[in-house]
């Protein structure tokens, strides 16, 4: 049974105006955005799509596979992608207390800086779950919360790769922030969406732009 949408509705936008759902004003310009990583048995291939068409994105990786795979973390700060938070363990903000949550946001947020010697201030609520007092708290600390106009669904073993690539073909539009995930759950449908949606994006001029 599907749990998710692919495409947020513009009430859920409206309703929720303090997250940042796309990203509008500049035309034909995409997002993309790789969550859950990095982990060597896919983080490295998904850099050297993206070297390969010579495109920038934003990984908001989890604090302890940052700590696990300090060399795969490192070269995605070497080839010039931004850093988001996705908490240390990839908990469920619905179902986790605030002040738990907020240790494990800081978890995550300690092993960014000791690797990369600076503080993302970006932040991605694992499964795009997190309750209002998390995300006041969060916000008051300088950080943007960055959830998706277009979710690939890659991570949903129920559906084919093609089903995954016409979740984002079918759905991407101007100032589309678009979800893909560098794991191991993800891979099947990763390798063949991420370059079938670069190439469908680009044949139809579309580029590619960076979250700050």
């Amino acid at each position: 049974m599907k749990l998710y949408w692919v495409k947020t509705h513009r009430l859920i936008k409206k309703l929720f105006s303090g997250f940042v759902w796309d990203i509008p004003g500049k035309a034909k310009t995409v997002y993309l955005t790789f969550d859950d990583g990095p982990i060597p048995e896919a983080t490295p291939w998904v850099l050297g799509i993206l070297k390969e068409h010579n495109i920038k994105a934003t990984f908001f990786c989890i604090g302890d596979n940052i700590q696990k795979h300090p060399d795969t973390f490192g070269q995605v700060i070497a080839d010039g992608h931004t850093i988001g938070n996705h908490t240390f363990n990839h908990l469920n903000g619905w179902n986790t207390d605030k002040e738990a949550y907020i240790a494990n946001f800081e978890n995550c947020e300690k092993a960014i800086q000791e690797k990369y010697g600076n503080t993302a201030k970006l932040f991605r609520p694992p499964y795009g779950k997190i309750k209002s007092a998390q995300a006041k708290l969060l916000r008051h600390r300088g950080y943007k919360i960055i959830m998706w106009d277009v979710l690939s669904a890659d991570f949903d073993q129920t559906i084919t790769p093609q089903q995954c690539l016409q979740n984002v073909t079918n759905n991407v539009a101007d100032g589309s922030i678009v979800i893909f995930h560098d794991s191991i759950k993800a891979s099947a449908n990763l390798k063949y969406v991420l370059p079938e949606a670069i190439k469908y994006l680009r044949k139809n001029n579309y580029e590619f732009g960076v979250i700050t």
